[in-house]
């Protein structure tokens, strides 16, 4: 089983890659909901979709910059007219980004040129062989904070991220990445926010047009195709580590869901590297 440092380590360096198209049975690669342990920022080129933060669903176009803090829930639809790279900021730099996350939308031609050109720039010497081509990376990912920075003086945060439904699902999905190893039910974490799961499944709906019941199985769903997908462990053993009473109910709520039994979803997949 991947352990926490170990996957810190495979998820904090410094890199640039695009953002795969989802279809049938890899859909969950983007899609499902998932948080890091160090920043995002999502760079969209051409195409549009949807994407859920903290359980607040936005539509994103080309010239979009999404920015993703450490811990916090997130998916992405990829469809095949969409062109996006994904960028891993180190932990280490974190504190040059904000703390909350961050939707820009970069309608001046100019701006939108400087970004494009600080991506590629960055991307050149993650991908060269010159000597110090590591550092002189992050010196480009640290010109890529200060360009960000000064869109955000542009910025207006997005209305709906501020009303009472989107702070309370917002509190849920921060929950529900604490503790979805727990085995916590729905109304656990409701009684823990403060409120009836009845009310909390209906501030999912206007947020993300999902049951609060859903939220949370698809974060517990990743982390079990992510644990199958890169590591040897028994399936029993991912049944109790994500919270589960048995092997036998894991492997029938997996069923359920993708269609697969955990060990043919295992056998069926090819193993991600990052």
């Amino acid at each position: 089983m991947l352990d926490d440092g170990m996957r810190d380590e495979m998820n904090n360096s410094l890199d640039l890659r695009a953002l795969s198209h989802g279809t049938g049975q890899t859909r969950w690669r983007t899609e499902a909901m998932r948080s890091h342990s160090s920043p995002r920022l999502i760079y969209v080129g051409k195409g549009q979709g949807r994407i859920t933060i903290a359980g607040l669903t936005s539509g994103y176009g080309p010239n979009n910059l999404v920015f993703i803090p450490a811990g916090t829930m997130y998916g992405i639809e990829v469809g095949n007219t969409v062109y996006a790279q994904i960028l891993t900021i180190p932990a280490a730099m974190a504190s040059e980004w904000p703390d909350e996350p961050v939707h820009l939308r970069v309608r001046d031609v100019v701006s939108q040129k400087q970004l494009a050109l600080q991506f590629d720039l960055l991307e050149a010497e993650l991908r060269s062989g010159e000597t110090a081509h590591t550092r002189a990376a992050h010196y480009q990912l640290g010109l890529l904070s200060v360009l960000f920075e000064r869109q955000l003086d542009h910025h207006e945060e997005e209305a709906r991220r501020a009303t009472t439904q989107a702070r309370l699902v917002a509190a849920y999905t921060d929950l529900v990445e604490r503790k979805y190893r727990s085995g916590w039910g729905v109304a656990q974490y409701a009684a823990a926010l403060g409120v009836t799961p009845t009310h909390l499944t209906r501030c999912c709906r206007v947020t993300c047009n999902r049951s609060a019941l859903a939220v949370l199985n698809d974060r517990i769903l990743y982390e079990a195709r992510l644990m199958l997908n890169r590591s040897r462990t028994p399936v029993k053993d991912i049944a109790t580590a994500l919270g589960f009473s048995s092997a036998a109910y894991f492997t029938r709520s997996f069923q359920a869901a993708t269609g697969q039994t955990p060990s043919a979803f295992r056998k069926a997949t090819t193993p991600l590297l990052h």
